[in-house]
């Protein structure tokens, strides 16, 4: 806040007759704006740089806590004499700093190393397997929004009954339940028991087969399937995106839930609903008109965080549906110890974490212009 001065004549001076000459000086206050948009963009992408600095710094400096990775994956495999050389061709008998500024110019060029277990380029894994843990991301928000909003919305229509009571209880279970126990549980009821649904994988052998030999093939199995125009491939990929989607997406719908529920009870107290109501308006309609929008706000600043939970939920679930993405893929390279591959993954990871934190604060500064000042 500032405060300016303005000189008002009275008195003779004054317009409206004469007095006691002499002039009152009186406060102004104006408000200082805030930056634009435009700034506000620049400065949230250039966080992003020591966000990911320090991300990087610090998975490299976990990762060399145990030593070497040639060590720490072939340590007992070969021969002292093989390991030395294997140490020396990868440069690891260097020191920390120069590795680090290396491995440093290396991400810089989009080089993340070489796998020490199959001697593959991390970049090949990334590209290979992001993929799929990319649809699987998408299939948990769709589940996430599918069943969180409305139920959401559902909660906080009927606020303090019943109904109420038991989403929101069901909601913290959601959200408390390990993923890969809500993975073995489903599996347990919709594949052992009832035998609707496969247990485990992307798609069925045949399915596969058909999906590579597609011309330039994409990674995403449903876009894929539907390229083939054969609706029973696609019908296979979906059947077995249903649990994995399910117990990924469960987890994000209990905090969508809750977070809608306490938005649109705070919408349906403000004034202008109230007075639409006094007005006769149906509580139902009320809901639809004016509650739903202001609740799905808060909606879009939480993605950023339920995206870095659904990449970690992604290891488990990947894990235990066998779906063959970076959580998977993950699993494996920490059981065969290769700390090179385990460094680009959770490294790609954080960059995916850094990048949609940015765009969800556009998306809000867009929406709601106040988080710019």
């Amino acid at each position: 806040m500032t405060t300016t001065t303005t000189d008002v004549p009275v008195g003779e001076d004054a317009p409206h007759g004469p007095g006691r000459a002499g002039r009152v000086r009186t406060p102004r206050t104006t408000r200082r704006r805030g930056g634009g948009l435009g700034s506000y963009i620049l400065v949230r992408a250039l966080l992003i740089i020591p966000t990911v600095f320090i991300l990087v710094t610090t998975v490299f400096v976990v990762m060399r806590a145990t030593g070497d990775p040639i060590t720490a994956a072939l340590g007992g495999r070969l021969t002292p004499d093989q390991l030395a050389e294997r140490i020396h061709e990868a440069g690891y008998d260097r020191p920390v700093v120069v590795q680090y500024l290396e491995y440093l110019g290396g991400i810089v060029r989009g080089d993340f190393g070489t796998t020490i277990s199959d001697n593959r380029p991390v970049t090949e894994v990334l590209a290979t397997y992001g993929t799929a843990t990319l649809e699987l991301a998408v299939y948990a928000l769709l589940v996430a929004f599918v069943v969180g909003i409305p139920l959401g919305m559902l909660a906080g229509y009927l606020r303090d009954r019943v109904p109420d009571a038991i989403l929101r209880v069901s909601a913290i279970l959601a959200y408390a339940t390990p993923v890969f126990f809500a993975g073995l549980m489903l599996k347990l009821v919709f594949s052992v028991w009832l035998g609707w649904l496969p247990v485990s994988g992307r798609a069925s052998t045949d399915a596969e087969i058909e999906l590579q030999f597609l011309d330039d093939p994409s990674g995403f199995y449903l876009i894929d399937a539907i390229r083939t125009g054969d609706p029973a491939i696609v019908g296979d990929v979906l059947q077995h995106a249903v649990l994995p989607a399910l117990a990924l997406g469960l987890l994000t719908a209990g905090v969508f839930l809750r977070l809608v529920r306490t938005n649109v009870i705070g919408t349906l107290s403000t004034d202008y609903v109230v007075a639409a109501r006094s007005r006769g308006v149906r509580e139902s309609r009320l809901v639809r008109a004016h509650a739903w929008r202001p609740a799905l706000i808060p909606i879009i600043t939480v993605i950023g965080l339920q995206v870095a939970m659904l990449l970690a939920g992604a290891v488990l679930t990947e894990t235990t549906f066998e779906w063959k993405g970076l959580g998977f893929q993950l699993a494996e390279y920490l059981q065969a110890r290769d700390f090179v591959a385990v460094q680009g993954i959770v490294v790609l990871m954080a960059v995916i974490v850094a990048v949609t934190n940015f765009l969800v604060d556009i998306i809000a500064a867009l929406i709601d212009p106040r988080v710019r000042y």
